[in-house]
């Protein structure tokens, strides 16, 4: 932490705070702050809370620590503390003979961009980073982990990955079988007055804007708005972007239990987006999520909860497991044939990688065992573990 001071770790190579707040309103004047300071940053607001990661582009990212102690000065003259311990980022790594087989099918599936490791990252850096890594294993059998990939109609079309199948008529495979189902989203209403809103699971809008005064107020308003109507809106900035997000099916009445009527707060927050003259992109709205097979689900889910610090789905009957902070992807679970033995066996070519403070993984390596998982091995910084059902996560110190 030398050079960074006590907010900040590095998480996933990158430079990362989490300050606490009461509101989205308190979250916004922070981000406007932040954004003054370095405008390389990437900003979630929340209304518990504001993760920042600093430079995250990755032409200025060892430029990133300058700005660290001016942002917690910020964050205290608002009166805004810092909490390093909840920091921490999942990503997906898929296992194959020929990564450069199965690279090109990911990279049109998600719409990423070839990352400086080598993998495949979101380029605004909301949704997962996805390493392909190559392994001589044979594993011929499907998977008992997927991706759904949710985007709007258009995008899904343009992706061109060939047939779908399945009982829904998504599905589709990488060259090695890994699956995802690639499901195309729609507009959230049918007025104008939505009309740059998508409905990709959760409903959601992009803005592209010209100058950080412009996020800044968009960002401000549509706070402002969310907490008078008091709906726990997500509101992430990045580089010229700012998106307006709701999280998984958090725009419907049943999954967010809240008296509000979600389509009327998406045209006020429509208004203002136009109102401060950002400019809607109706092509990039994205959600990730990870599904697991599982004979056992309520086991298997106790160990992802337990393990990634997540929190069960408010809805009875669902098996969703879900970051409090809506900062990474929903798992959710479903039920695997108890006939297929061998596949069940099998270990799974895609796995996930969960990168946490360095001074908090000892912790987080003991829960995740206290909740029924397995060690396999460990390296210096890493240890792989496998849920109660073999499914696979590497707890990453960095």
């Amino acid at each position: 932490m030398t050079g960074i001071g006590a907010d900040w770790r590095m998480v996933d190579g990158i430079t990362t705070a989490w300050f606490e707040a009461s509101s989205l309103t308190e979250g916004a004047a922070l981000a406007g702050r932040v954004l003054a300071l370095s405008a390389g940053a990437a900003v979630d607001v929340r209304a518990t809370g504001v993760r920042v990661r600093l430079d995250v582009r990755p032409d200025t990212h060892l430029g990133s620590q300058q700005h660290a102690a001016a942002v917690s000065a910020a964050a205290r003259d608002l009166g805004l503390t810092a909490d390093p311990a909840v920091l921490q980022h999942l990503g997906i790594v898929i296992e194959s003979r020929d990564p450069s087989a199965v690279t090109p099918f990911w990279q049109r599936v998600l719409d990423y961009a070839p990352g400086v490791d080598g993998g495949l990252a979101d380029p605004s850096r909301r949704d997962p980073a996805v390493q392909v890594r190559p392994s001589s294993e044979p594993r011929p059998l499907r998977n008992r982990v997927h991706l759904d990939v949710v985007r709007p109609a258009a995008a899904v079309e343009q992706a061109d990955v060939g047939e779908a199948y399945g009982p829904f008529g998504v599905c589709h495979a990488d060259a090695d079988g890994n699956e995802v189902d690639l499901v195309p989203g729609g507009a959230l209403g049918d007025g104008a007055e939505t009309a740059d809103w998508q409905a990709v699971f959760g409903a959601m809008a992009s803005y592209r804007t010209t100058s950080t005064e412009q996020q800044r107020d968009l960002a401000a308003a549509a706070a402002a708005l969310a907490d008078d109507a008091g709906f726990p809106l997500l509101v992430d900035l990045r580089p010229g972007l700012v998106v307006l997000d709701t999280g998984k099916d958090l725009w419907e009445d049943d999954a967010h239990g809240l008296d509000v009527d979600f389509t009327a707060l998406a045209a006020r927050l429509q208004a203002a987006a136009r109102d401060v003259g950002a400019t809607a992109d109706p092509g990039l709205p994205r959600l990730v999520q990870v599904v697991l097979d599982a004979a056992d689900i309520p086991a298997v889910r106790a160990f992802w909860v337990a393990a990634l610090g997540y929190a069960h789905d408010r809805r009875a009957g669902l098996t969703d497991v879900v970051d409090p902070r809506r900062l990474n992807p929903v798992l959710m679970f479903q039920d695997v044939d108890l006939a297929e033995t061998e596949r069940r066996q099998q270990r799974n070519r895609i796995h996930l990688e969960l990168a946490v403070p360095s001074n908090v993984a000892p912790a987080r390596l003991a829960t995740a065992l206290a909740a029924g998982g397995r060690l396999l091995d460990e390296a210096e910084g890493r240890w792989r573990v496998a849920d109660p059902e073999g499914n696979e996560l590497v707890v990453v110190a960095r």
